[in-house]
């Protein structure tokens, strides 16, 4: 279909196309995984239930989630550049086999770079699209593993042969492991893709591992930049809630066999605890507070709902994608888990959820329910 120079790069080679899809595999397979507990973490399963302990577990596995996602960038950048040559190749289809294999690369290229790209965007909350990005992205998930497996399947003996090949020149047989004309050799490239990766790692991470918050040079929240250190992504305004937020008739309505409203001074005259806790976004930034407030379950006891039912949250905000959140027993009951009043000592900013928001371990703060107005039991 095209001439034989049309490609002419001699660092292309199957030798290099392995260890970066390797690479790459091994990124995709741990971003994977650490997504589908954050999706299990929203979205919680009855024959799965997740545990509220370790507290900072979700800010750990959705941490490395975002940081594998981004490292994963030029790794699949380079590792199409070594082989979209074969996109041009003619006929497109051999065989059954060829077809399979070209068919699995295809489905991997165009799923991943969808993964990728929307992940990026909506990171920045960069919203080009009219779909709903946590379902697409969770179901085009699926896509990248089975092409992965598919493309794995066919390409399997080829990939072995290629990793367990020593020497990375397979055109000019130059020991140096140069190719001629001036280029870099395929082992520099290999490791200036791994620096590209590591180099994105470092400069995000930090807003995950808080001691390494100097290196957040791109990371999208920065704790360090906000008052009280927590940063905020839906303000009260953006809610549409400030009004009744602020309004000196709020109630806390709680259902149960002895259903329940209380004012905030009625809540404040419960038994008082302080916590500290991380709050940690599906976005990957994470940071610590001093949550002041009463534990749910003592709420829960008072309107003698049941030890094991799930309860819901509800906030003032209507319309928002997570207006209300399920809790179940395991967080509901967990000494950790508060109704709060106040962060760092002093009483909830409105933006931060006054005058109620839950708190609770192990949880994405997207489930953090802001301006709690009722407590139902499902």
């Amino acid at each position: 279909m095209f001439a034989d120079d049309a490609f002419p790069s001699r660092v292309r080679s199957p030798w290099l196309v392995a260890r970066l899809g390797a690479a790459l595999g091994v990124a995709i397979t741990v971003c994977f995984l650490t997504g589908l507990l954050s999706h299990l973490h929203q979205h919680p399963v009855a024959w799965l239930p997740l545990p509220a302990d370790p507290a900072w577990g979700y800010r750990l596995t959705q941490g490395v989630h975002v940081a594998t996602g981004l490292a994963s960038i030029p790794l699949f950048g380079v590792k199409m550049w070594s082989v979209y040559p074969h996109l041009f190749s003619w006929p497109p289809t051999r065989s059954l086999v060829h077809g399979l294999e070209r068919l699995s690369v295809g489905l991997l290229a165009a799923a991943t770079g969808f993964e990728l790209i929307t992940g990026v965007l909506n990171l920045a909350h960069l919203y080009l699209w009219s779909f709903l990005f946590p379902v697409a992205h969770y179901a085009v998930a699926w896509v990248v593993v089975g092409s992965v497996l598919l493309h794995l399947a066919v390409k399997w003996p080829v990939i072995v042969e290629a990793l367990r090949r020593q020497d990375p020149v397979e055109v000019d047989h130059d020991p140096s492991g140069e190719v001629g004309d001036g280029a870099i050799s395929r082992r520099t490239l290999l490791l200036a893709t791994a620096g590209a990766a590591t180099a994105v790692t470092v400069t995000t991470i930090g807003q995950t591992l808080r001691p390494f918050g100097w290196s957040g040079l791109l990371a999208p929240r920065s704790p360090a930049d906000v008052p009280g250190g927590i940063p905020i992504n839906r303000t009260a305004n953006a809610a549409g809630v400030a009004t009744r937020a602020e309004a000196g008739d709020y109630l806390l309505h709680v259902a149960g066999p002895r259903p329940r409203s209380f004012s905030l001074a009625d809540l404040r005259a419960l038994p008082q605890v302080e916590v500290e806790l991380p709050i940690a976004c599906v976005e990957g930034w994470s940071a610590t507070g001093v949550w002041g407030g009463v534990r749910l379950r003592d709420v829960l006891d008072l309107c003698g709902v049941d030890p094991g039912a799930t309860v819901r949250t509800v906030s003032l905000e209507s319309d928002g994608l997570y207006a209300s959140a399920e809790v179940p027993p395991a967080f509901a009951r967990h000494p950790a888990t508060l109704l709060a009043l106040r962060l760092g000592g002093d009483a909830l900013s409105l933006d931060h959820g006054y005058p109620v928001r839950l708190i609770a371990p192990n949880r994405p703060g997207v489930l953090q329910t802001k301006w709690v107005s009722r407590v139902e039991v499902l």
